[in-house]
C-alpha cells in the first residue's frame, strides 16, 4: 500500500495555513473567520489532540540523532490512541467550514515552513495507524526526512534504527548493511524489535552470507518450517475467512530453487512470515 500526502487532511498544515489567514485578514484590515474556525476545530477535539502532536514533534531542534529518533517513535506510538473516525469527521467539516469563507484554493497557497516534515509526518501517522502493508522504502524515506529536520543535519539510513542493529554491530560494514536493509520498520514500522525467530533467522543468514548454496538451503527451511506453523495455526482460526486466507498465505510460501539467487525481498518476506506466525501464536493461544 502507497500511503500520498494529502494537504487537506493534514492537521499540522491547516493548523498553520488557518494562522497565516488570520494574520493576512488582520493586515487587510477585516474580519478573521479563520479566528473562530481555529478556536472551533482545535479546542478540546481530536483535530486539537493531533495538532499538539505535530507541535510537540517540530518543535525540537538541533537535537541528537539519538533523541531525535526516541522523539519520532514516541509520538508515532502517540498517534494510535487518536479517535480515528472523529479525526475523519473534524477534518471534513474543517474543510467545508474553511471552503465557506475562502477560496479553497487559494487558501492552500500560502507557504508552509517545514511543508516537507509535515507531509513526511502525515504519512508516516497514516501508515501507522492502518491495517494494511506499506512499502519499506517510503516509510524509511519519511522517517529520514523528520530527522533531518530535528537534527539539522544529514541522516543516515543506516541510523534510522541503530537501536536494532547495535546488536550485529560486531560485524564488518558488508554484513551491517544487509543487517540494516532488512530490519528496517517491519510491517507498517509497528514494532520497535524484531522477535526472537527473526533474530534468529538473521543470524544464520548472517553467518553464511559468503554461501550461496547455504543461503538457500536456510531460507527453503524456514520457509517449510513456517508453512507447518501456519498450517498449524489455521486449524485453530475459527473464522472461515481468516482461515482461506492463512491457507492462500501457504500457497505461497515457495522453496528457492537452484538456479535463483536470494534477494533481500525474500529475506524481508520470511521475516514478515515469522511476525505473522507469532501474531498468530499470541491470537490463538
Amino acid at each position: 500500500m502507497k500511503i500520498k500526502h494529502s494537504k487537506y487532511k493534514n492537521t499540522g498544515l491547516l493548523f498553520e495555513l488557518l494562522v497565516r489567514q488570520i494574520t493576512a485578514d488582520t493586515l487587510n484590515g477585516g474580519e478573521s473567520h479563520s479566528l473562530n474556525i481555529l478556536k472551533k476545530s482545535f479546542a478540546n477535539t481530536e483535530l486539537g489532540k493531533e495538532y499538539k502532536l505535530y507541535e510537540t514533534l517540530f518543535k525540537n531542534k538541533n537535537i541528537s540523532e539519538g533523541k531525535a529518533e526516541i522523539t519520532l517513535n514516541t509520538i508515532l506510538e502517540a498517534t494510535r490512541k487518536l479517535n480515528r473516525s472523529a479525526l475523519r469527521r473534524e477534518k471534513y467539516n474543517l474543510i467545508n467550514e474553511i471552503s465557506k469563507h475562502y477560496n479553497i484554493n487559494e487558501f492552500f497557497k500560502h507557504q508552509v515552513p517545514n511543508y516537507k516534515g509535515y507531509a513526511a509526518f502525515y504519512k508516516l501517522t497514516e501508515i501507522y495507524n492502518s491495517d494494511k502493508l506499506s512499502e519499506t522504502d517510503a516509510i524509511i524515506d519519511n522517517k529520514i526526512t523528520i530527522l533531518e529536520s530535528l537534527t539539522e543535519r544529514p541522516i543516515s539510513p543506516k541510523k534510522v534504527k541503530q537501536d536494532l542493529v547495535e546488536e550485529f554491530a560486531k560485524y564488518d560494514k558488508d554484513l551491517r548493511v544487509l543487517t540494516y536493509k532488512v530490519m528496517l520498520e517491519k510491517f507498517n514500522g509497528k514494532y520497535a524489535n524484531l522477535n526472537k525467530g527473526q533474530k534468529r533467522v538473521l543470524k544464520e543468514f548472517m553467518n553464511s552470507i559468503d554461501n550461496t548454496p547455504r543461503l538457500k538451503e536456510i531460507y527453503n527451511d524456514k520457509i517449510n518450517e513456517v508453512k507447518k506453523v501456519l498450517k498449524l495455526q489455521a486449524k485453530k482460526v475459527k473464522d472461515d475467512a481468516t482461515k482461506i486466507k492463512l491457507l492462500e498465505v501457504v500457497k505461497l510460501l515457495k522453496e528457492i530453487d537452484k538456479g535463483s539467487k536470494i534477494s533481500n525481498d525474500d529475506l524481508i518476506n520470511l521475516l514478515q512470515y515469522y511476525e505473522l506466525t507469532e501474531e498468530l501464536h499470541n491470537t490463538y493461544k
